[in-house]
């Protein structure tokens, strides 16, 4: 099962987030932090950003990236235990996390808000940000308690082609998880409702969980990167002959009302 042999508790993430608000955390090693300076460079020359309004320094910072706002906070200790153990245990992209952070020193906080955009051009702005931030410095991981990701550095700069073009990198905006039962295989979306659409469900499918990962993270990143709505009584598919249910309902593994697709 590579990947996907870790399968998630059965606890909902506690951290809420406020709406047209985002936030994240680089976490950072050996002392470093962000460096403002470079930080705007980066997205300047990487991103063609228009930066208006700097003021601070590196331990607090605001400026606006293309009208929107920005601001940065060094925070020179750790994030707490409990939080780190409880994003890892839905790491599964990072079976690892617990150890290799053992030894973080600090961390930073970002936080993107404002502008006349939508809400993923204002997502595509604190990924960029965080992009500038990994490739910048020394930081070594990013921390997104609201989605429960947490993704090492790497991992993440392997998606600056998808920001580049303006396009959805789902797996560092959605949580997708996975379950499996007696009764089959299960897959959630956890984020779609920070873009304001319903989240995603599978339940006991056939349909093996690589391909159930897939298959989500295929139908988000069409929901994101082309503002679909997605309605009750609909069908859905990779393919114009593919033919998925859309059933409206309680969600199972997300709280509130999620959108089941019928895949068998």
């Amino acid at each position: 099962m590579g990947l996907f042999n870790f399968f998630k508790k059965e606890s909902e993430p506690p951290v809420k987030q406020t709406d047209n608000i985002l936030l994240a955390m680089p976490i950072f090693n050996n002392g470093a932090n962000y460096d403002l300076l470079k930080l705007i460079e980066n997205l300047i020359t990487q991103w063609g950003f228009d930066i208006t309004e700097v003021g601070g320094d590196n331990d607090a910072a605001g400026f606006k990236a293309n009208g929107v706002e920005v601001a940065l906070a060094s925070i020179q200790m750790q994030i707490p235990e409990d939080d780190i153990e409880w994003a890892a245990q839905y790491a599964y992209n990072w079976p690892n996390a617990i150890e290799d952070l053992k030894g973080h020193t600090g961390h930073a906080i970002v936080t993107v808000w404002g502008g006349v955009g939508s809400p993923m051009g204002r997502h595509l702005v604190l990924s960029k940000v965080l992009c500038s931030i990994l490739t910048s410095s020394n930081a070594v991981a990013i921390y997104h308690g609201t989605q429960s990701l947490l993704i090492p550095k790497n991992q993440y700069l392997q998606y600056n082609d998808l920001l580049a073009a303006n396009k959805a990198p789902v797996n560092l905006w959605v949580y997708i998880g996975l379950r499996n039962s007696a009764a089959g295989n299960s897959a959630y979306t956890y984020g779609l409702k920070e873009f304001g659409k319903q989240e995603l469900e599978v339940i006991d499918s056939a349909v093996d969980l690589e391909d159930l990962y897939e298959f989500l993270g295929n139908i988000s990143a069409y929901i994101l990167n082309n503002d679909v709505t997605l309605q009750s009584g609909e069908t859905v598919g990779h393919t114009a002959d593919e033919k998925v249910s859309i059933t409206a309902s309680k969600g199972k593994f997300v709280e509130g009302e999620t959108l089941k697709l019928g895949l068998k």
